[in-house]
């Protein structure tokens, strides 16, 4: 695929991450400053607005995803933990697991599931391995680790029907398939290698499901985007402008837009694609981003 990539927000972002369509707005972080922000009527990447800062928290914030019944609020990986956040930009935990390891560490990025729980990941601040964890925050408000020994928990990404989940472990380059319970949200068995990226093929992070059910896979370090098909076939790369994409987000309905959060991080000579969110055209759309469903 070789479509031309346009930079819809200049941002300067040092980590733009969790790009999502939720309520008729893209939203999106930028993880270590704490910011949240949503950008309307941007679908053909064109005449909008501009990004409007939604929060701004004194702790960094990996990803968020709406509440259901509760407009303008959002669970958060945030911090140490999972919290609520409030239309006023408060927060109010639900559990802070990442205090009780034994190295400094913080949230990463993180989704709902089609059944209303909320998935999030984790990593220790100087990426020590296996110090990563993945955590599911119920309806109810319980938070649970589901994995350990991951080393930089990056990407939850569900299908239609909620049964499989990819989870990538950027630092060891691999894409984690795992079978779920949708009724209880456990896994079902050990988690499988979906795909295992080598030496100069960058480093998987955020990701999104198609409306045909394939994978689209940022590739951190590499300035490109993978789409794989379910049974794991590689079926196109598409470059960026940009060596650290973040996160994707395929636009729903015909559009056909895919939204590209990128990284300043790490870049010795950033340009303006650099920190940015960017704006491709593609064959075929996403979904709206799935609510968490608590009752709290």
């Amino acid at each position: 695929m070789t479509p031309t990539a346009a930079v819809v927000v200049e941002g300067a972002y040092e980590l733009a991450e969790g790009g999502r369509w939720c309520d008729g707005r893209y939203v999106y972080v930028d993880i270590l400053s704490g910011r949240l922000f949503e950008l309307r009527d941007g679908r053909d990447g064109r005449d909008d607005p501009g990004p409007t800062r939604l929060a701004r928290l004194d702790v960094p914030l990996g990803a968020v995803a709406p509440v259901s019944g509760r407009p303008d609020s959002w669970i958060a990986a945030a911090g140490t933990g999972i919290a609520l956040l409030t239309p006023d930009g408060a927060l109010e935990w639900l559990d802070r697991p990442e205090d009780r390891t034994p190295v400094p560490s913080r949230m990463n990025d993180g989704v709902a599931d089609p059944a209303g729980r909320f998935w999030a990941g984790s990593m220790a601040y100087d990426g020590t391995p296996g110090a990563g964890s993945l955590y599911r925050a119920d309806p109810d408000g319980t938070v649970v680790r589901v994995l350990d020994g991951l080393t930089i928990a990056n990407g939850p990404a569900f299908n239609a029907d909620g049964t499989t989940m990819y989870l990538a472990d950027t630092a060891v380059g691999t894409v984690l398939r795992c079978r779920v319970d949708p009724l209880s949200g456990g896994l079902l068995g050990s988690p499988e290698t979906f795909a295992q990226l080598r030496d100069g093929e960058g480093s998987p992070d955020g990701m999104t499901v198609d409306e045909e059910g394939c994978l689209w896979v940022a590739l951190w370090g590499a300035g490109a985007v993978r789409r794989y098909h379910p049974d794991g076939r590689l079926l196109d790369t598409l470059a960026v402008p940009a060596p650290h994409p973040t996160s994707v987000c395929l636009l729903p309905g015909d559009t056909n837009r895919l939204f590209v959060t990128t990284a300043r991080y790490g870049v010795t000579n950033p340009t303006a694609a650099s920190g940015a969110v960017l704006s491709v055209p593609v064959p075929v759309g996403g979904t709206v981003a799935c609510s968490w469903r608590g009752a709290l």
